[in-house]
């Protein structure tokens, strides 16, 4: 199975690709979608939209894993990550893959095994989990593998309970 993981953003959307097969993530691929503050805001999504769609072609996941939103102090702010979530939401949906949302407390427990964890914690664990040589870099990149690392989890734990007749 193939995931993209999604941190969404106007100004860096990052993206984390990881495979899991026999029972061990790997990574593919990492990085962070950049547009500039000086572009109008129709075309910065558009330009998510259009890298996005790129990455989709090139390496067609089985899923896109992203992360919800959650409340911010800067209304502003919330709103920009919205419209970005929802581009990416619209370009999963336009290639006909699944998208699976988590929320940030469960990222973290997901892969740090605490909700509270910090991003230096969520990143080393990240860095260990795909036997990285060093932490995943730019933060928006590590947040994208930590999520698809979640959905990773999730699936297994769903796979196990079916397994189990829960």
């Amino acid at each position: 199975m193939l995931v993209l993981g999604i941190d969404p953003g106007t100004a860096i959307t990052g993206y984390g690709l990881v495979e899991y097969r026999k029972g061990k993530e790997s990574l593919v691929k990492c990085g962070a979608l950049m547009t500039p503050s000086s572009m109008e805001m129709h075309l910065r999504l558009y330009e998510i939209n259009r890298k996005l769609a790129l990455l989709i072609e090139d390496f067609k996941p089985d899923v896109i894993a992203i992360e919800q939103l959650f409340f911010h102090k800067n209304a502003k702010t919330a709103i920009m990550v919205a419209q970005a979530r929802g581009v990416a939401m619209m370009t999963a949906a336009s290639y006909g893959v699944q998208v699976a949302e988590y929320t940030p407390l469960q990222v973290k427990q997901a892969v740090a095994g605490y909700g509270n964890a910090d991003k230096r914690q969520v990143q080393l664990m990240v860095q260990r989990i795909l036997s990285m040589h060093q932490l995943p870099k730019p933060d928006d990149a590590a947040d994208a593998l930590a999520v698809a690392i979640c959905h990773i989890h999730s699936y297994r734990l769903g796979e196990l309970c079916k397994e189990r007749g829960y």
